[in-house]
């Protein structure tokens, strides 16, 4: 019986005899659109979150500019399907909250802070259900960030003194994270700040890389550095 069974999941199309950590591993070897088309092929939360991560993942870092909306769009919706099956799994609003984030960008003005409120309904929803997410401290920094730096941090009760607190809770929870150091120090050199700014982009540089995502991080980080005057 086990044997025909076995025989049966090798008949079985490779996306539906694909786990999670067989996705997970497409994600990180940055095989980003073959990760999103098997995360939802599993068909439950945890496919439906990495389908987001890679979609919003191939928008940021590998998708033409003429796609990158419409890649963030297909990370919202798969987002949105992780919630729908499993309404308390923090990595579900945290990558609503990141697709959305990036979005914002591609949207006119009223509608992208329209969508400031739900950002951050998700990543405080995130952050109630774990709250030592680091991911989620760091998009919450960016998002204080983004919105005073437009002058209307105001109208959504966005406050400075708690970007560096966020940032600070993130690096410690997550110290060899390396996209954490590179947000941190794009926020620095965007208040003028950049001997710290450089210190950051330094240490970021300095982690050793274990995926693709870190990666392109680094080449973020060496670009963004060598802006600095």
């Amino acid at each position: 019986m086990k044997s025909l069974v076995l025989s049966l999941v090798l008949l079985l199309p490779l996306g539906l005899a694909q786990s999670a950590t067989a996705v997970e591993k497409l994600v990180d070897e940055g095989k980003f659109q073959e990760a999103y088309e098997a995360g939802l092929r599993l068909g439950n939360a945890e496919g439906f979150i990495l389908a987001a991560k890679a979609a919003s993942y191939f928008a940021g870092y590998q998708a033409r500019e003429s796609e990158k909306a419409d890649w963030f769009g297909r990370a919202e919706a798969a987002a949105r399907r992780a919630i729908q099956a499993d309404g308390d799994n923090p990595d579900a609003y945290f990558e609503l909250a990141r697709a959305q984030g990036r979005l914002s960008q591609y949207r006119g003005i009223l509608e992208s802070l329209g969508l400031a409120s739900g950002i951050k309904e998700n990543l405080d929803k995130t952050l109630r259900l774990n709250p030592r997410h680091a991911g989620a401290k760091v998009a919450l920094a960016l998002w204080h960030h983004s919105l005073i730096s437009k002058n209307v941090g105001w109208l959504y009760g966005a406050n400075g003194n708690l970007i560096m607190p966020l940032f600070n809770e993130a690096i410690q929870l997550e110290p060899q994270t390396i996209i954490h150091k590179v947000e941190l120090a794009g926020v620095l050199a965007a208040q003028g700040k950049k001997d710290d700014a450089r210190k950051q982009y330094e240490a970021a540089l300095a982690i050793a890389p274990k995926t693709a995502a870190d990666r392109f991080d680094q080449e973020r980080a060496r670009r963004e550095m060598a802006a600095l005057r």
